[in-house]
Formats: structure tokens, C-alpha cells, sequence
């Protein structure tokens, strides 16, 4: 299990993990102040974007570029799937193709990273984002949200905690140790002084001496002459021999010599084992580490391919290198907190996150994704989706008996809109018109804003599986009772064929992929209260994998069903036989795309879904030697 531990250098939380070869090393975590200042880096950005779009419409619109008509449709179309990119694809993509890293993620030195290191990937950066919504939502979900942001110790929000990954801090630390471990002003020994083999003082009794040679210069006078004479009687053996003096003098000697022999890599006094050996490793790995910094700073600056292929090899000797100082360098710690732990924990886990990136996403991947692997899911998760399917279908049902039996009682559940539709149906189905008037062409407009809402409904109906279905449940028995209630009020009225012409040419694509996304969101319900053997945290980022797999099935049926509920279903003059074959097409072409990849085998969903591919470090370091 990962252990936090606050260090000296830096007062943060860390996170320890175990690297691919068995070194443990730390992550700094991010906190919430720079989470925070990210955040509104990144929605400053999507504000000017937003704001982008309307400047560049009407631009275009005094220009002469767009005049009334199906310009203006367009344009208004464009700005309804920008509004719906910024608000969603901003953050996934970012930190899908950017490597975990937003523009404010990227400024304030923060990037998101697999538990484990691992690089962040397209999928899991869609489960951590679209779980987001739950966060956005007020009061209950909201405070839910925050509260598991503030008290998980790795600082995990909900979105975190589904996809398996955290956030941590990249920056640097340029110098890991000292040439003094005193102050600018303290001299420093001599590199003809040679210490002895053994220090003088144990560290926790150098730590004392630093500490007060760290503080004595904003000390009045008498106060440093009092506090300098209790430290000299305690160090009375040790300050034996050592000229200077005055005590204060004396102390600022013997901590010169104690620093001198510590950065030669002397033992220290009391030491046992292979504490014995904690100084030698650091000045011995000193000036390696120092050249390694630099490395890593450019490779993170500019990408490790900006090395060149030698550069790469080398840069990955090193990084074994610093990783086995890392790991003889904690063992001869003991666990006591250290400057140097703390530092080359920084430096392997920077070069460990460049290591074990994962590759780019390609065309190639995201239309396996979505043309395979999304509907070999949808079939691997046929029980949750049927599951969600009773959940909507059956209060459908009870509401339509409901609503026909009594129609009295459909003003209790129907918006007031939706019974003044039903009230003006009456008489378009007696003048032939439509279910909706056709909104010709604004068509354009129409369609993207149905497939901008329906989408966003999916995406809600998978992320609020976190509240152990709650939500998910909601979303789907509320659908249920407005699809029921509203064709039980139609049929009461005897114009049900009105309401059927409208609905039947994207109803079967649009009422399975909520189906598809409900089953999603019962898949993190499942993690959470029926784990099985499984601990609850590798059951949600299992599922989590799997559900956002459904959440792109789900997309894809949108996709196709808005665009023919924006094109095709307002068409008043198209007869019920029309709009039934239609229906009947779509039925076909989500059969045949729930097939695809039938024959392939099944990969099962391990504990890692989508772990990067890593650096074939003994191939490179093999290469090298040849």
C-alpha cells in the first residue's frame, strides 16, 4: 500500500509507490491551493475560447461571410458544439493527448499521473473528467466532491478515485546538497582538511548544531552568547581540541569540520549497518546526480526524443543509476526523513513519469475503440444494461397504463409545456402537421443541440454511478416516467401516431444508449457495494474502465440518433410507414455495430486498464554496452 510522509525538504505530502525495478520512490502531491490556481488558469482559458467563438461569428456576420439563412444555421450549430467541447473535451483531451497536463496543470508544474507513475492515457482521462459533473453539481454531490478531495490522503477527488490517478507536483529541486550546511556566511573546511574516518557527532546530534547555526545570526548578542555555551557543554567532547575562541566560534568550527567530513562521505558516529555507509553514497553520487538534474530538466522542457537516440540510452543508464542510489540511499536511511531521500525521490519519479509514457493516441486507436473494443463491452455488460433498461422501461410501462387509465393524474408528473404540446397535438394531427413544427433550416441547430443534451445526459447517467446508483437511478426512472407519461397522454387523446411519427426514427438508438450509459453507471455502483474479492478502489478503476467504454458506445448511438431527430423525424409530410422503416434501419445498423469485432477474443480488464507501454530499459542500457 502507498504510505504518505511528510518531509523535511518541503513540509508536502508525498505518495510512495514501487517502480517497475523494485525501488520505492515519491510523488509530491498536488495541494489544493495549486490545484485551485490551475483550475481557474484553465477556466480563464475556456472563457476566452467561448468568448472566441461569438467574436469570430460575428466577425464573419459583419463581414458578409454569413447571411440569413443556412449560414446563420451553421454558425449557430458551430457555436452549440463549441460550447459542448469546451465545457467537455477541453480537460480530456488535454490530459489524454498532453500527457496528463492542462495549459494551468502545465504552469503550475502539476500533471496527472496513473497510480503506479504510469502516464495518465486517453480513457482514464475521460472517466476522471466526465465524473466531474457529479463535482459540479450543487449542495449534496458537490460537498461530496469536496469533502473527498480534503480528506483523501492522496488527494483524490471522485474523478480520481474511478480512474486510478492523482496529481502530482514535477518541479525540481535544483540542489539537493549543500557545499556548506550552514549559512552563506559560516566558512567552510578546507579540501586539505581530511576528516577523520568516523564523524564526531551522531545526525540527530549535527542536526542540533546546524539548527543553531542556521538561527544564531538573528539572535541578540546575549541571547546567542546563552544559547551557544548550553550547546558547546553539551558537545563538550567532541569541541575538545577545536580552537576558536569563544564557544560560538568554536561550534561554528566544529559544525565546518562535521559538514566537511560528511560530505566526503565519512561514517557517522553510532551509525550500524548499512546506515554506516548514508554519506559515502551521497558524495559519491553527488556530482552524477547534479548532471542527471540537468538532463531531466531539458527532457521534461522539451520531450525525451529532444535527446536523440544516444541520448535516450543514456539518459535511461542514468536513471537506473540514480534509482539504485535512491534505493541503497533509503536503506541506509532506516526511514528517517532526509534531504537526499527527498530529492532523488523527486528526480526518479520525474525521469520514472518520461520513462513510462504511453504512446500517442492515433487514428488507429480511437477507432478500435469505438468500432471494437466499445461494443465488445456493451455485450461483456449486457446484465448491468438490462438491468438499466428495467429501470426506465418498467416506470415507463406504470406511467403510460397510469396516464391512459386516468388522465387526470398526468399533470402530477408532466410538465406544464409538455401538456400544452398534447393539448395544441389535437389539433396539428387534424391538419396534418407534425409533432413539432419542421424546423427547416435551422435543422443544423436543431441537431446539435439535441445531441449536445442527450450526450451530456449519458455522461450523467454514468457519473452519478459513484453515489452508489443513486443517481444513475434517478436519471433513469425520471426518463422512464416522462416517456410513458407523455406517450400515455398522447394515446389518451387518440393522437399517440403523432408523437409515434416523431420518436420512431431515433427513438431506438437514443432509448438504448441511455440504456448503455445507465449500465456504465451501474457498473461503479456494483464496485462500490458488491465488490466481490475485489478491495472497492480496484473494483472502481476495473469498472471504471469498462463504463467508459459503454459511455462511448453510448456517444456513437447519440451521434447517429441527434442527427436524424434534427434531420429527419420533424419531416411533417413523411408518412408513419416512412418513419418506421427508418426506424427499422437503425434497428439494423446498431445490431451490426453491437457485433462488431464479434470474433476477436475477449481481454480481460486488469487492475491497470491501459498501463503505458514502458521504455525496454535492459534493451536500451543492452545497446548501449554493445
Amino acid at each position: 500500500m502507498p504510505s504518505q510522509t511528510p518531509t523535511r525538504a518541503a513540509l508536502d505530502q508525498t505518495l510512495d509507490v514501487e517502480t517497475p525495478e523494485l525501488v520505492v520512490m515519491s510523488y509530491t502531491l498536488a495541494g489544493v491551493g495549486s490545484r485551485a490556481y490551475a483550475a481557474i488558469i484553465d477556466y480563464m482559458i475556456c472563457l476566452v475560447a467561448f468568448i472566441g467563438l461569438f467574436v469570430l461569428m460575428g466577425a464573419l456576420r459583419v463581414s458578409g461571410y454569413l447571411t440569413a439563412g443556412s449560414s446563420t444555421s451553421f454558425a449557430i450549430a458551430i457555436l452549440v458544439l463549441g460550447q459542448f467541447f469546451v465545457i467537455w473535451g477541453y480537460y480530456v483531451l488535454f490530459e489524454g493527448l498532453a500527457d496528463g497536463q492542462t495549459p494551468g496543470k502545465k504552469n503550475m508544474g502539476l500533471r496527472v499521473v496513473r497510480d503506479g507513475g504510469y502516464s495518465v492515457g486517453f480513457g482514464a482521462s475521460a472517466v476522471r473528467n466526465l465524473v466531474r459533473i457529479v463535482d459540479m453539481q450543487p449542495v449534496i454531490s458537490y460537498g461530496a466532491g469536496l469533502t473527498a478531495l480534503v480528506f483523501s490522503k492522496s488527494g483524490k477527488r471522485l474523478g480520481d478515485m474511478v480512474a486510478g490517478t492523482i496529481v502530482v507536483k514535477e518541479s525540481l529541486i535544483r540542489q539537493p546538497v549543500r557545499s556548506s550546511m550552514g549559512p552563506r556566511d559560516t566558512p567552510v573546511a578546507k579540501a586539505t582538511d581530511q576528516p577523520p574516518t568516523e564523524t564526531l557527532l551522531t545526525d540527530d546530534e549535527f542536526g542540533v548544531l546546524a539548527r543553531f547555526i542556521e538561527r544564531r545570526s538573528a539572535l541578540s548578542a546575549e541571547r546567542r552568547t546563552a544559547l551557544a555555551t548550553q550547546v558547546a557543554r553539551r558537545f563538550a567532547a567532541a569541541l575538545e581540541g577545536v580552537e576558536g575562541g569563544s564557544d560560538s566560534a568554536r561550534l561554528v568550527r566544529l559544525h565546518d569540520r562535521e559538514a566537511g567530513a560528511r560530505q566526503r562521505g565519512a561514517i557517522s558516529l553510532g551509525s550500524r549497518g548499512a546506515a554506516r555507509e548514508k554519506h559515502a553514497i551521497v558524495a559519491g553520487g553527488s556530482p552524477r546526480w547534479t548532471r542527471f538534474a540537468a538532463t531531466l530538466a531539458a527532457a521534461q522542457q522539451s520531450g525525451l526524443k529532444s535527446l536523440g537516440e544516444e541520448g535516450v540510452r543514456n539518459f535511461v543508464a542514468e536513471y537506473r543509476d540514480v534509482a539504485g542510489d535512491l534505493a541503497r540511499l533509503r536503506t541506509a536511511a532506516r526511514g528517517a526523513v532526509s534531504d537526499e531521500v527527498f530529492y532523488l525521490s523527486r528526480m526518479v519519479s520525474g525521469a520514472h513519469n518520461l520513462l513510462y509514457r504511453g504512446r500517442s493516441l492515433t487514428l488507429r486507436a480511437v477507432i478500435r475503440g469505438m468500432f471494437l473494443d466499445a461494443p465488445r463491452e456493451v455485450r461483456r455488460s449486457v446484465r448491468p444494461i438490462m438491468i438499466a433498461a428495467v429501470m426506465m422501461f418498467l416506470p415507463a410501462i406504470i406511467a403510460y397504463v397510469a396516464v391512459v387509465r386516468r388522465p387526470s393524474v398526468a399533470p402530477m408528473f408532466i410538465p406544464r409545456g409538455m401538456l400544452d404540446r398534447a393539448n395544441d397535438g389535437v389539433r396539428r394531427a387534424r391538419e396534418g402537421e407534425g409533432y413539432i413544427s419542421d424546423p427547416g433550416l435551422f435543422r443544423p441547430v436543431m441537431a446539435t443541440s439535441i445531441i449536445s443534451n442527450n450526450v451530456q445526459v449519458t455522461f450523467a447517467a454514468f457519473a452519478l454511478g459513484i453515489t452508489a446508483g443513486v443517481g444513475t437511478t434517478t436519471i433513469l426512472v425520471s426518463n422512464g416516467v416522462s416517456l410513458g407519461g407523455v406517450s400515455g397522454l398522447y394515446a389518451s387523446k387518440g393522437i399517440g401516431s403523432l408523437l409515434l411519427a416523431f420518436v420512431a426514427p431515433h427513438g431506438v438508438l437514443e432509448l438504448t444508449a441511455i440504456c448503455i450509459a445507465g449500465g456504465g453507471g451501474l457498473l461503479l455502483a456494483a464496485a462500490l457495494l458488491i465488490p466481490g474479492a475485489r478491495t472497492r478502489r480496484r473494483a472502481l478503476i476495473e469498472n471504471g474502465a469498462r463504463a467508459i467504454r459503454l459511455v462511448g458506445a453510448s456517444t456513437m448511438l447519440l451521434l447517429v440518433a441527434g442527427t436524424i431527430e434534427g434531420f429527419i423525424s420533424p419531416i411533417e409530410w413523411w408518412p408513419l410507414e416512412g418513419k418506421l422503416a427508418v426506424s427499422g434501419v437503425t434497428a439494423v445498423f446498431m445490431m451490426l455495430y453491437l457485433r462488431a469485432g464479434r470474433r476477436a477474443p475477449r481481454q480481460e480488464v486488469d487492475a491497470e486498464p491501459d498501463v503505458a507501454a514502458p521504455v525496454d530499459l535492459l534493451a536500451l542500457t543492452a545497446s548501449r554496452a554493445t
